[in-house]
């Protein structure tokens, strides 16, 4: 075996071996459990250094194992893999630091730091799959690592909430299985192609095509939390503020969100998805998401929960970027699946903080949280801006060539989705940093915690990573047309899909 094929192998074990290791660690075993968990983050980043430079070099990573006659377990690491698995690896870090201050002194810490490194695990599965069959066996191996994390307070509420998730990720899960068995049936073979499987869409009956792709769409959409299969990710939100990272910006969303990309442009082929008749569809159920989960998000008081609505609309932006075919459109959609994935990670931390700290869960409750929390609320306040899409930051990039992806393809509805979706954004965020900043705080806090570690804000294991990843939310505008950036990689994959000569 080739060092290009073991490449993609070891990304995977650096996460799944530290967490089988984990889960036969006692309690009181801390340090080994903290250094394992560190090793295996580090490492991932290493590795996934090493596969970005060999991709945007032009080498090939790939491998390939026969399970049964037709199926084969299929692994590469493309410059889509590697733009996914690169925002996995690097908030992995950061969400790994924060999780071990969160849950110090929290029991079944090993538990939940296999799960943890489990649910990593399955991501980079998802993001190296190389047909529909991989990916559907760690699409699922997802849903089971989730659901530990997500029920890990053992209370009524946390057990409800695990169980609707469960219901809809499963449900979605075996909608998945159909279109892919069907379209094995049709095709003999679901690998992911650049270009698509043309010679089988030129064959086959074009109401079988549109059939299928509903089917996985229908699949994937479930975890990309599309209206009107999102109602599991509000009630979700009563996992533990590391898990709610988790899910909204590595692991579960962006899996969904992923899955669209790969279907539309590896399985079905960009010009062939539009000759189907299929992406105009899949773009109003994106901007009907969008402007739904924006609304809902306004008139929510659980500050976890206006984040949830929040992921609920700006998932969808990636969607639309893809069924806008064109490439600014492309890039957009892609750029924004690691620029949305860090600037929400950034507001959930920020979330714990005000939660562990201060005892608030509520907007209402937030009111001079900028006085006593300083550096949390400018990280929420750059995190939010971002969301925005207001200058200097991620989310203005990734929006600008959204829009231009829109105006391109002649959808001027799209144009208009986006606008509202962004006063809307304004409207619920606003709000927030009005009272954080300039409302007087109340006389004393619901439940305040002073740390034992770092200074009176807060834990520095729950300091520092909001305030890197809203560092990362600056940078990656400032630094967007560097070689090695979320734009420069969706430029890539964007000229890949559509031919384009490079500039």
């Amino acid at each position: 075996m080739t060092v290009n094929e073991l490449l993609p192998l070891a990304v995977i074990a650096s996460s799944l071996i530290p967490g089988l290791i984990i889960f036969t660690l006692p309690e009181r075993q801390v340090a080994v459990r903290t250094t394992l968990n560190l090793a295996g983050a580090v490492t991932k980043i290493l590795l996934t250094g090493l596969l970005l430079i060999g991709v945007v070099s032009g080498e090939s990573f790939a491998v390939r194992y026969t399970v049964a006659p037709g199926l084969e377990l299929v692994f590469k690491a493309d410059a889509l893999a590697l733009l996914f698995v690169s925002l996995s690896a690097t908030l992995w870090l950061f969400t790994t630091l924060y999780a071990i201050g969160y849950l110090e002194q929290a029991p079944h810490r090993s538990r939940f730091f296999g799960f943890f490194s489990l649910c990593v695990t399955a991501t980079m599965g998802i993001a190296m799959a190389g047909n529909l069959f991989t990916f559907f066996i760690f699409y699922e191996l997802l849903t089971l690592t989730t659901f530990p994390l997500i029920v890990h307070r053992g209370n009524a509420k946390a057990l409800r909430g695990g169980t609707v998730y469960l219901g809809y990720t499963l449900g979605g899960g075996a909608v998945l299985l159909v279109g892919i068995v069907w379209l094995h049936h049709l095709a003999g073979q679901t690998d992911f192609v650049q270009g698509g499987m043309t010679a089988l869409l030129d064959s086959a009956p074009r109401l079988h095509l549109q059939a299928i792709f509903l089917l996985l769409i229908a699949g994937v959409g479930v975890k990309a939390a599309l209206v009107p299969l999102h109602g599991w990710l509000p009630q979700a939100m009563v996992a533990p503020a590391p898990v709610s990272a988790l899910l909204h910006a590595v692991a579960v969303v962006k899996a969904g969100a992923f899955g669209v990309v790969r279907i539309v442009y590896e399985i079905y082929g960009i010009e062939s998805a539009r000759n189907l008749d299929l992406l105009a569809p899949l773009a109003m159920v994106a901007g009907v998401t969008i402007l739904w989960g924006s609304g809902r998000a306004l008139f929510q008081d659980d500050l976890k929960k206006r984040l949830a609505f929040s992921t609920v609309s700006q998932v969808s932006y990636i969607v639309l970027g893809v069924a806008l075919f064109g490439m600014a459109g492309t890039v957009g959609g892609l750029a924004h699946l690691v620029h949305q994935g860090v600037m929400k990670i950034t507001l959930f931390f920020c979330a714990g903080n005000y939660a562990e700290s201060l005892g608030i869960h509520k907007v209402s409750e937030m009111n001079g949280g900028g006085r006593r929390m300083p550096l949390t609320s400018l990280a929420f306040a750059i995190g939010a801006l971002g969301m925005m899409g207001a200058p200097m930051t991620a989310g203005a990039v990734s929006k600008a060539w959204l829009n231009q992806g829109a105006m391109d393809a002649g959808m001027d509805w799209a144009v208009w989705v986006l606008t509202g979706s962004s006063l809307l954004n304004a409207a619920y965020f606003l709000p927030i940093l009005y009272r954080l900043w300039l409302r007087p705080a109340p006389a004393e806090w619901p439940h305040e915690r002073i740390p034992a570690r770092g200074w009176r804000e807060t834990d520095w294991l729950l300091l520092l990573p909001p305030l890197a990843t809203a560092g990362t939310v600056l940078l990656a505008s400032l630094f967007a047309d560097a070689a090695i950036s979320p734009l420069s990689l969706a430029r890539l994959i964007g000229r890949m899909e559509y031919l384009e000569p490079s500039p």
